[in-house]
């Protein structure tokens, strides 16, 4: 059965995948991709998988949040599905490897079962959930949190990308693109409940390659909370504006972060505190700032530390700045999951069935998989990434880490499946 995975077939895919919306990097094997979630490139590679899925007999849907499903059939329809998937868009400078994997890895793993003439009690369906990066729509997961119940879909029609579109009406545009493609109900409370589900992902990260090991057992994800500040002050003459007359929002800024750095110091490195986006207004290298707005990335694997810590965030800015008026706004808030021994187990005993080196570790970044873990029991397995990049060109894991974690992959679903 999991011999049946080809690891030719696999890179293929990815690397075909991979040029549309393909990014030239620095060196010849940095290749990365930018494809945002409800763009036409995402339709295209959408097909694409739409293609080779029917090629082995799996029946295709989408739901309204335009998550997509191939499902191969079991030999008892009355058994819940086993679920896995990932997420087909990228970054905006992202690498080939990132959620396209966990997808492909799931066509790859049902094309080995069909391969091998292996049936499943339960059937196994296969996902790519809609907007997990949040590149292009923030916040990301959107679709699995949805399919979930965790969030209304309405609540995310307003959001809008850089360019001024509407979530809603590109997800409309989206659906009316894929009218051909029959449509399924939500999932979670109400819909149907998988049996279990189980996400294939690179680590993103360097632990593995950095022990020589082949697969991660993942043992849950840590929380994140997300936000967004905005420091109002007032633009002046860069040369005539004395200093102690500003209300300078740069400067502001510059005090603002400073007292996070301090709020969120941790001597065991485990809290993670990123500030990535600026945005300063006027922007002219001549006047003094009026406006700035930052984004705030929070992540902890405990709760209690995860609250405390976002809780304080408004406070310590407020206090710190001098001239300025303060927002601070919340956008995503996800608290620290722990994975389900159910699949946890299954992935242990498949990398051990495969003679594979393997750990159990936690996920420093989220996943589609957090937002399933209350609907039923979740699980992800990880493949090593070169370096530990991710969300660049240079993202890499060989195409025989890849094969190694579809093999892992193949064993767990059809444990799961019976």
């Amino acid at each position: 059965m999991s011999g049946s995975v080809s690891e030719a077939r696999q890179w293929g895919r990815l690397m075909e995948l991979a040029e549309i919306g393909a990014i030239v990097g620095d060196r010849p094997e940095d290749r990365g991709v930018n494809r945002p979630c409800l763009s036409a490139g995402d339709r295209q590679a959408r097909r694409l998988m739409i293609g080779w899925a029917r090629a082995i007999g799996c029946a295709v849907s989408v739901d309204a949040a335009a998550n997509l499903f191939f499902r191969r059939e079991g030999s008892d329809p009355s058994l819940a599905p086993v679920l896995t998937g990932s997420h087909m868009d990228s970054q905006p400078q992202g690498g080939r490897f990132d959620g396209i994997w966990g997808v492909v890895a799931g066509l790859e793993a049902l094309c080995a079962l069909h391969d091998a003439g292996v049936a499943t009690r339960r059937a196994i369906e296969l996902v790519a959930w809609t907007n997990e990066e949040g590149g292009r729509f923030r916040p990301g997961c959107t679709g699995s949190m949805s399919w979930s119940g965790h969030t209304k879909p309405a609540a995310f029609d307003g959001i809008l990308d850089p360019d001024g579109v509407r979530y809603g009406d590109a997800l409309a545009e989206q659906l009316a693109a894929e009218a051909d493609i029959p449509r399924r109900a939500l999932g979670g409370p109400g819909g149907v409940v998988p049996h279990a589900y189980v996400e294939a992902h690179i680590e993103q990260g360097p632990i593995l390659e950095a022990e020589g090991l082949d697969i991660g057992v993942v043992s849950g994800i840590q929380g994140s909370r997300w936000f967004t500040v905005t420091l109002t002050g007032a633009t002046a003459h860069a040369g005539t504006a004395p200093l102690r007359g500003r209300r300078d929002a740069v400067q502001d800024m510059v005090r603002a972060i400073t007292a996070l750095n301090a709020l969120t110091a941790d001597a065991s490195d485990t809290l993670r505190f990123t500030v990535a986006r600026i945005e300063v207004a006027p922007n002219t290298s001549n006047s003094v700032a009026n406006r700035v707005r930052f984004t705030i990335d929070l992540r902890h694997p405990d709760a209690a530390v995860l609250r405390e810590k976002g809780d304080a965030i408004e406070a310590t800015i407020r206090d710190a700045v001098a001239h300025c008026g303060v927002a601070v706004e919340e956008n995503f808030h996800a608290m620290p999951v722990v994975f389900d021994p159910l699949v946890t187990g299954a992935v242990a005993a498949a990398a051990a069935a495969e003679g594979l080196r393997h750990r159990a570790l936690p996920s420093g970044a989220f996943h589609d998989a957090q937002f399933v873990v209350p609907i039923c029991p979740t699980g992800m397995i990880f493949v090593p990434s070169r370096g530990g990049i991710s969300h660049n060109p240079a993202e890499y894991s060989t195409p025989g880490q890849l094969a190694a974690g579809a093999r892992v992959l193949v064993r767990s679903l059809a444990s799961l499946a019976g």
